[in-house]
């Protein structure tokens, strides 16, 4: 067994395009064996996994946000190897931290759907939880791994993965040099005490608006046009390894919806005062820019989003045909073990003779689970596998390519149109009523978190591809972090049933929020009782992104502009247009790649800092409420006008404390 070299950091060529005969060889080494799946490893996965998937479950529920535990729980994992001092732990970081992330995205993909059945009093049992929890993350894992060499080795350095790059820069810098340490050391605190004290102190406004000043309130008013912007450190920070050029495509996304779309809806709807339109609750001309959004162009992004994915499917069909009939061949010929051993140690997959059998096998299973827990006739359990089985495997690419690009999966988008879509058939073959909603809501619970498993996974599979971690042992692994996390969100869920509940009444007064699930139950209620859907916004959408396909614009990035927040893509873009002017500083091109580099240090510091505070924060929220914010005249600073004022200030210092701090950097290793 041999032992990790030390580098100072990753190798020059880590996150940009390989030129013509040029390898990427990893910061472990294909050669090299450190400890990786070992008692320690695992162990410490699972804890991380039991107990961030109880927090995240009970945070979700309670506040409407999942946060990402990678992240912290990297950082949880080189701070306990630093404690015992153990050397060359690198990759048994990456395991702990791939078993362990699995907490984060079953608890997605439950909470999105499952309390839905609370909330329409149709109830769900613990088996019903875990095994939709259990086999979506399944089939996530298994529809993801044949695209693992596309997405982490084919796509090298022409995808940014702005999660996964945090998260490796944790791992890296606590193996590492103290200078790389140092850095994002510095970072981190900095941006954490900066989210910190907007989401716990209210110091200062975390989204500001063109309502900030007279001018940009009346055009709010009465052209339905604003702007806005999230000016937290963590943002700002997944700009800055997005890129200008992804970061520019997304936020042009945004502003077509906000600028161009919203005011155009305004403009019709305005002279329709007394006509509601469906989706919308309201008539248009009562509504705000954000309900506009949120009834109408939302969907617009949604039909863009699943265009997107069947775009990507068709140009990546070649791949997947290949990938699953290697497995076929691999089954029938009995040679995929030998295959294996052939295969260099850093892109050693699981057999794709495996893959295809655990995926008919899965298959089978979650057949037999519709039919015994979910529907009476076997015909509803085969249409409601059919519908899980095909929106899975497609959208697994739109999840996976949406977090490579900009670290967000639109999930639920995803899951919405799953709803529909399932509702829509079931409903057409003769399934009516509680039991044509609860099918619907398991499937939409089983794709939502193969959805999110997918998104998830792929993060996890491009850290250990920076590195040098062996795939076929994360793959492995995350099964079991699956089985955990599945096990652990069906008893959170039933115990914050019963606890606290997630419809108001005489035994829960104050039920959990649930807002996602809230949702999805509207949406089931509409489905089953009008059978209405937006397929006009869903179709424009579409056509949305043909175009942007046409003209040569990747059509996710744009239709993800569009579907999210606006105020989640101008940050954004502002970290984009700091990481250009960084990387184009200097008229010497080495000095200019220590910038970018050292930038990206700074920019995986505040997303650390900020994931961690984002969790301290959420839980002492739970702890004290609202008592810890400061306060003039008895209004939390944020709510007034001089906290937003103040919040654009802060923001624009911190952009200008990150290009100068990336700027120190002369040239390489320095």
């Amino acid at each position: 067994m041999g032992t990790t070299v030390k580098v100072k950091g990753l190798p020059e060529n880590a996150y940009t395009p390989l030129k013509e005969g040029e390898t990427y060889v990893p910061y472990v080494p294909p050669s090299e064996w450190p400890p990786e799946v070992t008692m320690r490893s695992v162990g410490w996965g699972l804890l991380m996994a039991l107990i961030f998937t109880a927090s995240a479950a009970y945070l979700g529920l309670k506040i409407g946000q999942v946060f990402e535990a990678a992240i912290p729980i990297a950082i949880l994992a080189v701070g306990i190897a630093n404690l015992y001092k153990r050397k060359n732990s690198i990759l048994e970081n990456v395991i702990i931290q791939s078993i362990g992330a699995a907490s984060g995205v079953i608890v997605a993909g439950a909470i999105f759907t499952i309390p839905a059945l609370y909330i329409l009093n149709l109830n769900a049992s613990f088996w019903q939880v875990f095994l939709a929890s259990l086999f979506g993350g399944f089939l996530g894992i298994l529809f993801l791994i044949p695209l693992r060499k596309y997405f982490c080795v084919e796509q090298h350095g022409l995808l940014p993965f702005p999660e996964a790059t945090a998260t490796t820069e944790v791992l890296v810098a606590g193996e590492g040099g103290a200078g790389q340490a140092k850095v994002l050391i510095n970072a981190s605190i900095v941006g954490g005490l900066y989210d910190f004290a907007i989401a716990s102190l209210a110091l200062w406004r975390e989204v500001v608006s063109t309502r900030v000043v007279p001018i940009g309130a009346a055009l709010a008013d009465k052209a339905k046009l604003v702007i806005k912007l999230n000016a937290g450190a963590a943002v700002m920070g997944l700009g800055y390894i997005v890129g200008l050029r992804y970061a520019t495509i997304i936020a042009a996304g945004s502003f077509v919806s906000w600028l161009v779309l919203i005011p155009a809806i305004w403009y019709f709807g305005q002279h329709i005062s007394a006509t509601v339109i469906s989706p919308g609750e309201i008539p248009i001309a009562q509504m705000s820019p954000e309900q506009i959004f949120g009834s109408y162009v939302r969907h617009i992004g949604i039909g863009g989003i699943a265009a997107a994915g069947i775009i990507g499917i068709i140009k990546n069909l070649k791949i997947i045909v290949q990938a699953f009939s290697l497995g076929l061949r691999e089954i029938f010929s009995g040679k995929g073990t030998v295959a294996e051993s052939q295969t260099e140690r850093t892109q050693r997959d699981l057999s794709m003779g495996f893959i295809v059998s655990a995926i008919l096998v899965t298959a089978l299973l979650i057949f037999i689970f519709f039919r015994t827990m979910v529907v009476e006739s076997w015909g509803f359990a085969l249409a409601a596998l059919l519908v899980a089985f095909i929106i899975s495997f497609l959208f697994t690419t739109v999840a996976a390519r949406a977090i490579a690009i900009v670290g967000v999966n639109p999930v639920s988008g995803m899951t919405l149109m799953t709803l529909i879509l399932s509702s829509v058939i079931l409903v057409k073959l003769g399934l009516s009523g509680p039991a044509g909603m609860v099918s619907a809501l398991i499937i939409g619970g089983v794709v939502c978190t193969a959805l999110s498993m997918a998104g998830g996974f792929i993060t996890d599979l491009k850290i250990g591809y920076w590195i040098g971690a062996t795939p076929a042992n994360q793959e492995r692994w995350k099964f079991l972090g699956t089985l955990v996390a599945a096990s652990v969100v069906g008893g959170v869920i039933l115990l914050l049933n019963k606890v606290y509940g997630f419809v108001p009444g005489p035994d829960h007064p104050n039920p959990m929020p649930a807002p996602q699930a809230n949702a999805m139950a509207a949406v089931i209620k509409v489905l089953f009782g009008s059978g209405a859907a937006p397929w006009g916004l869903y179709l424009a959408g579409i056509f949305m992104a043909i175009t942007m396909e046409l003209i040569g614009v990747p059509p996710l990035a744009f239709a993800l502009g569009m579907y999210l927040p606006i105020e989640l893509n101008t940050p954004v873009l502002v970290g984009g247009l700091i990481s250009h002017l960084v990387s184009h500083s200097s008229k010497n091109e080495e000095v200019n790649k220590a910038r970018k580099d050292k930038g990206t240090l700074i920019a995986s510091g505040f997303i650390a800092g900020g994931a961690l505070m984002g969790v301290i924060s959420a839980l002492l929220t739970l702890a004290f409420g609202d008592s810890l914010k400061v306060r003039i005249a008895g209004t939390p600073i944020a709510e007034t006008a001089f906290g937003e004022v103040l919040s654009i200030f802060l923001f624009t210092g911190l952009c200008i404390y990150m290009y100068r701090y990336a700027k120190g950097a002369q040239k390489e290793g320095q």
